[in-house]
C-alpha cells in the first residue's frame, strides 16, 4: 500500500528534519569553518562517508508518494511521475546484491549473543608499540609504556574487522580472533561498540530507501557511542571535557560494561528496523 503526502505535509517533515540535523551538527560545522579538528566528533564525517548536506535531505522511505515534489526529480533513487516522487524500483533492483549483503550482516548480528568483555581495548591496540599514534595532538593518558602494559596485561578479543584492521602489527597476533571482511557476518555481535556505531553506516548506505528518522536515530547512537569509545581510549581528552573511563581499573571496567549494555539495548531495535527495511526492499 502506498501513502500519498501532499506538499504542505511532507515539506513540513522535511523542514523539521533539516532543523534537527542543523542543531546536531552546529558544533561540527562551526569547527570545520575554523579548520579546527576534533578527535571525537569528526569521526562521524571522516570515517563514515555521509556528508552533512546529504544528512539534511529528508527521505520518507518505502511506500510513500510525495505530491508536488519536483525537487526530488534529480535525486538518485527517485522517479518523478506527473510531479509526484516515489522511490525508483530500478534503483532498488540495481542495488539488490548490496542490500542483501547488508541484510545478512545485520540479521546474523541480531541473532548472535552479545559479548561485553572487550573493555574497548581496540583503541589501545591501535597505538601498541608504535610512535605513530592516530591522534598525535593528544597525549596518551598513561604514556606509551603504560599503554603497552595495559594491552599486554589483558586478553584482547576484538570481533570487528574495521577496528581490527587498524591494530598495529605488534598487536594483531595478541587478538584471540583474526577478523576478515569475509568473516564479518560470522563474527559481528551486538555488544560491540563499532558494530552498533556502524548501524549509521548501513542506514546511510541504504539511503534514499531508509526513512530519515531512522537514519538520524542511528546517527545519534553512533555519536554517543563514539564519545564512550574515546573516553575509554588511551588518549587524555580531559581538556575537551571528556572524563576518562579508566578501563585498566575494576571500576572503569564496570562503567564501560554498563554503558556497553545500554548501547546494545538501544541498537537492537534499530538493527531490527534496518533488517525489516531490507526485507521490504527485497520483497
Amino acid at each position: 500500500m502506498t501513502v500519498t503526502l501532499e506538499f504542505a505535509e511532507w515539506s513540513s517533515y522535511a523542514e523539521d528534519h533539516a532543523r534537527r540535523v542543523d542543531a546536531s551538527l552546529a558544533g561540527h560545522l562551526a569547527r570545520r569553518k575554523r579548520r579546527e579538528a576534533h578527535p571525537v566528533e569528526d569521526f562521524l564525517f571522516t570515517y563514515y562517508p555521509t556528508r552533512p548536506n546529504q544528512l539534511r535531505v529528508w527521505h520518507p522511505g518505502p511506500g510513500v508518494r510525495l505530491e508536488d515534489a519536483a525537487s526530488y526529480g534529480d535525486r538518485r533513487g527517485y522517479r518523478l511521475v506527473d510531479g509526484a516522487a516515489t522511490l525508483d524500483p530500478a534503483e532498488i533492483e540495481r542495488r539488490a546484491d548490496s542490500i542483501a549483503w547488508i541484510r545478512k550482516l545485520l540479521a546474523s548480528t541480531l541473532d548472535r549473543q552479545a559479548q561485553f568483555g572487550c573493555f574497548g581495548l581496540h583503541e589501545w591496540a591501535m597505538v601498541y608499540r608504535t610512535p605513530d599514534v592516530r591522534h598525535a595532538s593528544w597525549p596518551l593518558r598513561l604514556g606509551a609504556e603504560g599503554t603497552d602494559q595495559v594491552v599486554e596485561s589483558h586478553k584482547i578479543g576484538c570481533s570487528h574487522f574495521d577496528a581490527f584492521r587498524f591494530f598495529t602489527d605488534s598487536a594483531r597476533p595478541l587478538n584471540t580472533l583474526q577478523p576478515t571482511r569475509e568473516s564479518q557476518p560470522a563474527l559481528e555481535q551486538g555488544g560491540c561498540l563499532h558494530a552498533n556505531m556502524d548501524l549509521y553506516k548501513w542506514a546511510s548506505k541504504l539511503m534514499p530507501f531508509t526513512p530519515s528518522a531512522l537514519v538520524l536515530s542511528c546517527f545519534e547512537l553512533a555519536r554517543d557511542i563514539r564519545t564512550l569509545d574515546m573516553r575509554a581510549s588511551p588518549y587524555d581528552l580531559q581538556p575537551l571535557g571528556y572524563s576518562p573511563v579508566r578501563i585498566e581499573t575494576p571500576d572503569g571496567k564496570a562503567e564501560y560494561t554498563a554503558a556497553q549494555r545500554s548501547f546494545a539495548d538501544r541498537a537492537r531495535p534499530l538493527r531490527r528496523q534496518l533488517v525489516d527495511l531490507c526485507d521490504d526492499l527485497l520483497g
